[in-house]
């Protein structure tokens, strides 16, 4: 058999200039990218304290530089999209060092897991667990770096249980990340044939008009989580979930109506709790807890330094102690840093009059919600 040669005659076209051009960029990149896990791991290396190795990873520190690089960009590279590069760097780098972890509500799919990974990065290690108080556990035994837990509903209000957490634990708020929610009717089943729906009780109450209009008659059934229902009406005939499109595409579940709550514009406020404090960005919040005598005039004397100093309270909630009856913990989100001056005047005042407080952290303030 004589060897066959296919076109002997036919010569390789020449590369295209430009995809050679491309090539090498995208060559430099790699490049670029091996030397920055050197030069960390050179960092890691030269830090012998086990907390100055946890603090090679900051959220602040990674805003910090990301600002600084949108700053430099004055190509027609856009702003959003380095962000949402440089965030995947960052932890990707480190992640070879140390593993940063972030405790969440779950399961996955949660309005909480989309809050955890709107903040943090793909390439954390997320970790899932049923409960807020379990959140809190995790990040206080220092198995997790940082947990997200939802705080307060636009429509709904304060989510108490969290606030009744900052009773039990001594975490920190180090940050707040508010989503944009969208509550789906998600089944397998077609729209009539649909016997029972499943959701949290805030998404319910969140649909109740759309429900009433629509289903009414089907029975509603509360479940843990958006997910857990996801969960649910992906296994049990003729069930159906208030939850995410997330949630619709892992569970596969198709969506039969979409946007079903009662006011369009809803979003959900999440903290990030941690062990650490946060610096002062000039843009700051703080969240206090605090108890007022019993006499009279007691919660006037406590709020009046906030006044006479010019801070504006946001938000101000009130919880049962638990303790005995009648007796109230009051939660207060001021503008402001702790380390500002007017801030500290006022809180020395406070103290003064209350019988307890508590500084539960100060983080950057979120103005507006990221679509």
């Amino acid at each position: 058999m004589w060897p066959i040669k296919l076109n002997p005659d036919k010569e390789q076209a020449a590369p295209d200039p430009n995809q050679v051009k491309l090539n090498e960029i995208d060559e430099q990149i790699i490049m670029l990218l091996n030397k920055r896990v050197e030069v960390v791991a050179e960092i890691a290396s030269a830090v012998a304290d086990a907390d100055a190795k946890a603090e090679l990873y900051s959220p602040s520190k990674e805003t910090e530089l990301i600002e600084r690089l949108q700053k430099l960009n004055t190509g027609s590279f856009p702003n959003d999209a380095i962000k949402t590069i440089f965030k995947e760097i960052f932890c990707a780098t480190l992640s070879l060092e140390q593993p940063m972890t972030v405790a969440y509500l779950g399961p996955q799919a949660t309005y909480t897991h989309q809050a955890a990974l709107k903040y943090f990065s793909s390439t954390c290690r997320y970790i899932s667990k049923d409960s807020i108080r379990e959140v809190f556990e995790e990040v206080e035994s220092g198995k997790s770096s940082f947990g997200v837990v939802p705080i307060e509903n636009s429509n709904e209000g304060a989510v108490n249980y969290t606030l009744d957490m900052f009773v039990d634990y001594n975490l920190k708020v180090y940050a707040e990340t508010l989503l944009s929610i969208n509550h789906h009717l998600l089944s397998k089943s077609a729209d009539g044939e649909i016997k029972k729906i499943y959701s949290h009780p805030q998404p319910i109450a969140q649909c109740r008009k759309w429900l009433e209009r629509h289903m009414l008659g089907i029975p509603i059934f509360e479940s843990g989580s958006t997910a857990q229902a996801a969960a649910i009406a992906a296994e049990e005939k003729g069930a159906a979930a208030i939850g995410s499109a997330l949630a619709a595409k892992i569970y596969d579940l198709n969506i039969i109506e979409k946007d079903i709550a009662n006011v369009k514009d809803n979003f959900t406020r999440f903290l990030v709790i941690s062990k650490e404090a946060r610096g002062s960005t000039g843009n700051d919040m703080t969240l206090i807890m605090f108890t007022a005598k019993d006499q009279p005039g007691s919660l006037h004397e406590i709020l009046s330094p906030f006044k006479k100093q010019r801070i504006n309270l946001t938000r101000i909630e009130s919880r049962p102690s638990k303790k005995k009856a009648w007796d109230y913990i009051f939660f207060a989100d001021m503008e402001g840093h702790i380390e500002d001056k007017k801030v500290k005047k006022a809180l020395e005042e406070v103290r003064k009059h209350s019988v307890y407080l508590k500084i539960l952290g100060s983080y950057p303030h979120v103005e507006t919600i990221e679509r």
